[in-house]
């Protein structure tokens, strides 16, 4: 006798191929912060763990020198500024002159040279000006993304010189769990498959970014890099982390569970038992996917729906052996009524 629980019938249903993954989850995005000035800092404006955004500025240094040194750039323009209009303005006033004889050529030429000599001049000191402008910016201290403050390396009123890191930023929304495959599987990752994880105790899930070209010659392994949303913050950079890369995913596949295959005396066929006309029928069977976090295995040829068949091991089994399916289910599966076979 078989009860429902050791028969299935043969249905349609899910089935997905994975691969197994671990490694660390860390921060997509960071940065050293680091000061372009020599200056004494004015004021912090951020502490440890406090999220920024873009733009933000996180501290700011005195600038009363560098301020009054944009000023006399601006001033140095202005009146460089002057001066070449007023010189331009004498060059074309002399070459009309020259044109009617009332000029010598010679003197042409010297208004033509003070003129382009007042050009060069408002450049120079237009290119005083963006350094003096660049060196205002750079006394405030700026986010350079969003993210959050991971250290914070100095304190109000410190004398800092340029290239002093001052903080530590991580981008948090968005983390990358790098983890390797075995070389021999390579080919059957791809950017953009899902990967479901767990971290923490929790379920994640992230997809496919990159995957190395190359195979790493100490471990036969292949680096896999995947991108994982973390809009809220609730996994944290460094935790480790284990899941499967689906492969390949299939919504409607004809499936058996796990347990009902069976495989010949020299390993060398699977087959099922199916139920048919009240006794046991070794049915052989193809298989496809083996999904092993569903337990179930598609089945490429072999068997149609409805068909019914044992799981498990209910006991000694063998072709032509007279069944009785007691209880009115009639097995696990595709099918919900049960029908009841006699020996």
């Amino acid at each position: 006798m078989l009860g429902p629980t050791d028969t299935y019938k043969v249905g349609k249903g899910a089935v997905e191929a994975t691969l197994a993954i671990s490694g660390d989850l860390r921060a997509f995005e960071s940065a050293n912060i680091r000061t372009r000035i020599d200056g004494v800092i004015e004021k912090v404006f951020v502490r440890e763990g406090q999220p920024v955004a873009a733009g933000t500025v996180l501290a700011k240094y005195e600038s009363s020198e560098q301020d009054a040194s944009l000023r006399s750039a601006e001033a140095d323009v202005a009146a460089t500024k002057s001066d070449a209009e007023t010189a331009q303005w004498n060059a074309e006033q002399s070459k009309g002159l020259f044109k009617v004889g009332a000029i010598a050529e010679r003197d042409l030429r010297l208004t033509e040279q003070a003129a382009v000599a007042a050009k060069a001049r408002l450049a120079a000191a237009e290119a005083r000006q963006r350094t003096a402008t660049n060196t205002v910016r750079d006394t405030k201290v700026v986010a350079p993304f969003i993210g959050t403050i991971e250290k914070r390396l100095v304190q109000d009123g410190e004398n800092t010189s340029r290239g002093t890191q001052l903080f530590t930023m991580v981008r948090t929304t968005i983390l990358e769990l790098t983890g390797s495959l075995p070389a021999r599987s390579a080919d059957d990752v791809k950017p953009g498959q899902v990967v479901r994880f767990t971290a923490d105790g929790r379920a994640f899930t992230g997809r496919v970014s990159r995957v190395s070209p190359t195979i790493d010659p100490a471990t036969r392994s292949v680096a896999v890099y995947v991108t994982v949303p973390n809009p809220r913050g609730v996994l944290k950079g460094n935790t480790f982390a284990t899941g499967q890369v689906v492969t390949t995913a299939i919504s409607d596949a004809l499936v058996v569970p796990a347990t009902a295959i069976r495989a010949n005396v020299d390993g060398t066929r699977s087959f099922v038992y199916k139920i048919q006309g009240g006794e046991l029928v070794m049915a052989f069977v193809r298989t496809g996917i083996s999904d092993e976090s569903r337990g179930m295995v598609q089945i490429v040829e072999g068997l149609q729906e409805q068909d019914q068949v044992v799981v498990g091991s209910p006991g000694t089994l063998g072709p032509t052996m007279k069944v009785t399916i007691i209880g009115n289910e009639g097995g696990r599966g595709g099918g919900r009524r049960g029908q009841k076979s006699t020996p």
